[in-house]
């Protein structure tokens, strides 16, 4: 089973569990990208315009078919005539009542139209081939989205565990200095600048537990649930693993980059509307052929010459050609307009390109110094650490000042908050460098 098929299976049987009301489930990152490639609206409407596609596609065979159609009909009068001879002789009548039945079927077929025929089959196949490149531009773009929502929600909760941290912290501090303000050794400010910074944090808890939530709403969008739909993202640190060379990437672009391919499928669908539109300068050539059926009856008539009764019936058939002379140079209009389509598309595949390579290397580079970011505050956070564990010891004993070890926890929260925005901005680097390569789909 393909990865991509096993993320879906995955997002189908979250879903279920979700629909059903069962304890709070966790979410994992591939279970959300299996929802959102079932329930996404962007998705789905994608999908159904390269229907369409399909659809005319797979009814552009019978452009080379003939054309049949059948006609009949019934004409019923009732007629008052009166007729002058040129012997003078007049003769008028009422009432005279006819009955007029008609009938034909009419064969057409276009045997030559410039080639027109074979050129509009092979644009709708590549119409079709641009469908589905939409649609892989719109699942990558879709699912890098989920990403970076998923992302957004794991390292606020991140944060939040580190302001539980911090706020442990500021009470064991604040329940130190109080115990020394009763013995006598410490002062009554102490104990005020814990009780407010503990305030603080707990009001910074609260924002950050209210922005998590704001995120998964935003991710409930695009995973086209319910708003009031509840779980929890898988508890996990965010983890770096891209690994490639940019300098190898940027030759495969147009092989791997969905904004690429289908600035390029655009180029080629305008060149075959611009042979298209050529094709009404060349003659056509048509066959047709025609049954036809005619019968009149007239109850009476007042001339002696004309009959009571009519009937005509016979098949015929013949060859149409056409040659276009002078049609208000519309022709020439439409030809010109095609070639300025074919150029304004040819530069946008090109400014397409300078985007995508300018685009990758800057995720790319953001993503190295990010790592790197990384490995620097991971490294800083262990000495935060180590220098809070010896002021908190040096405090209790009474050897170091209360500023010092307020110093030491607000240092420990300033590189914790470092050490998760760097992964975040890293991990957002990672999405992009997957997105402008086409990796998020396999």
């Amino acid at each position: 089973m393909s990865l991509l098929k096993k993320i879906v299976m995955a997002g189908l049987a979250l879903v279920m569990a979700l629909e059903a009301g069962a304890q709070t489930p966790v979410l994992s990152l591939e279970e959300a990208m299996g929802i959102a490639l079932r329930n996404n609206y962007d998705i789905r409407l994608s999908r159904n315009d390269s229907s369409l596609a399909a659809l005319d596609y797979a009814y552009s065979l019978y452009a080379f078919a003939p054309r049949l159609s059948a006609a009949g009909g019934v004409l019923y009068n009732n007629n008052s005539q009166r007729q002058t001879f040129q012997d003078n002789t007049e003769r008028s009548s009422n009432g005279i009542r006819s009955r007029n039945l008609t009938g034909s079927v009419n064969l057409d077929w276009t045997l030559f139209d410039g080639g027109r025929m074979f050129i509009a089959r092979h644009r709708l196949r590549e119409v079709l081939r641009l469908g589905e490149l939409e649609i892989k531009n719109q699942i990558i773009n879709s699912l890098s989205a989920v990403m970076r929502n998923y992302f957004a929600i794991v390292a606020q909760e991140q944060q939040l565990r580190a302001l539980q941290e911090q706020m442990q912290l500021s009470k064991d501090r604040l329940n130190l200095a109080q115990l020394k303000f009763d013995v006598g050794t410490g002062v009554k400010p102490d104990v005020l600048q814990a009780q407010i910074d503990y305030n603080n944090q707990q009001a910074s808890y609260m924002a950050t537990e209210a922005e998590a939530e704001k995120l998964k709403t935003q991710l409930n969008v695009l995973l086209g649930l319910s708003p009031r739909a509840v779980y929890r993202v898988a508890d996990t640190a965010i983890e770096n693993e891209t690994g490639f060379l940019p300098d190898t990437t940027l030759h495969n672009l147009l092989a791997s980059n969905p904004a690429l391919q289908l600035s390029a499928q655009r180029v080629t669908v305008t060149g075959l509307q611009l042979r298209e539109a050529r094709t009404e300068l060349l003659p056509r050539l048509s066959f047709n052929s025609a049954y036809n059926f005619n019968r009149t009856s007239n109850n009476t008539v007042i001339n002696p010459y004309s009959p009571l009764f009519n009937q005509n019936a016979g098949f015929n058939y013949g060859f149409t050609a056409s040659v276009p002379i002078f049609n208000g140079f519309s022709v020439r209009r439409n030809i010109k307009a095609a070639e300025l389509d074919v150029a304004y598309q040819e530069l946008n595949f090109e400014r397409t390109k300078d985007t995508v390579q300018n685009a990758l290397l800057t995720a790319w580079r953001d993503y190295d110094l990010y790592k790197r970011t990384v490995h620097l505050q991971e490294e800083n956070l262990k000495l935060v650490r180590e220098n809070l564990m010896i002021a908190r010891e040096r405090y209790r004993i009474g050897i170091s000042t209360y500023l010092e070890m307020r110093e030491a926890e607000q240092n420990l929260a300033t590189a914790s908050a470092s050490l998760i925005n760097a992964r975040y901005d890293a991990k957002l680097a990672e999405i992009e460098l997957l997105r402008l390569t086409g990796r998020l789909v396999l």
